[in-house]
């Protein structure tokens, strides 16, 4: 055999060896990262429920927190919890599992928002995720909303809180996005969250929260002031609460709550 012969057998043998190793190495950490993910996934939800700060908090309290979290889906239209048939045509054996931004994406699963369209998320899923706190005593205490809008880079990602009351809100928090660190990235700090803490989402039918530039007038006392230097993340968050306190979003779903509580 030509030493040539044997330099490209070599790499060859080499080649596959790193590529065995690599695959093993990601297949064996897969479910670290799966673990790891939903730990943020659980913890930004408690932190929207001002129920985990992670400034004071072991991470290790967020899996003792969430065991009074439900998960549930809702069919978005009806507003009622997805029942069995629904959750058995759609595929879904875990409802934790489920992704209704995947879902948005599919046309058999979406709902599309032609063209009016506010958050600019193109559509939204047919089933929305939804998350019930309880207290000790098994009582409904916060409903998380998980809520998505376009920003100044890209799609912000976050969670809107409300009380018992399914009106006041409780918090909010964001865990995924493109805005520039020092203006728009200021949504993530407990500054700017707690502003929004017992503002009221509805008047009668009407949405009465959202943001406005800072300095401007407020349509009423609910609305919080936006980030100065950060006008058009301001108003990405604007737009993606005004959408999802909508009656194409959570509104029909927080109404028959209202009605007949977490069975309807």
């Amino acid at each position: 055999m030509s030493s040539n012969n044997k330099t490209l057998l070599t790499a060859l043998v080499l080649c596959l060896v790193c590529s065995v190793l690599v695959s093993a190495a990601a297949i064996s950490m897969k479910p670290k990262q799966d673990s790891n993910v939903l730990l943020d996934r659980n913890k930004n939800i408690l932190m929207a429920a001002n129920l985990f700060d992670p400034a004071k908090d072991n991470p290790s309290k967020v899996n003792e927190l969430f065991k009074n979290v439900e998960i549930k889906l809702i069919n978005t239209e009806t507003g009622k919890f997805a029942t069995d048939d629904e959750l058995k045509s759609a595929g879904i054996s875990d409802v934790g599992a489920y992704d209704p931004e995947k879902a948005s994406k599919n046309p058999a699963t979406a709902i599309s928002l032609k063209g009016d369209d506010p958050a600019q998320i193109g559509a939204v899923a047919k089933l929305l995720k939804v998350y019930l706190i309880n207290d000790e005593a098994g009582q409904l205490k916060n409903v998380v909303l998980p809520i998505n809008g376009n920003g100044l880079w890209g799609q912000i990602y976050g969670f809107l809180t409300l009380k018992a009351d399914l009106n006041t809100i409780e918090g909010i928090a964001f865990y995924k996005h493109k805005e520039t660190p020092g203006l728009g990235a200021l949504i993530e700090t407990p500054k700017w969250r707690a502003t929004w803490v017992g503002k009221q989402a509805y008047e009668g039918d009407k949405i009465v929260t959202g943001v406005v530039k800072s300095g401007t007038p407020k349509p009423t006392e609910h609305y919080v002031d936006g980030i100065t230097g950060a006008t058009l993340t301001s108003a990405g968050v604007n737009n993606m609460i005004q959408f999802w306190l909508s009656e194409r979003a959570y509104k029909p779903f927080l109404d028959n709550l209202k009605k007949g509580g977490k069975e309807s």
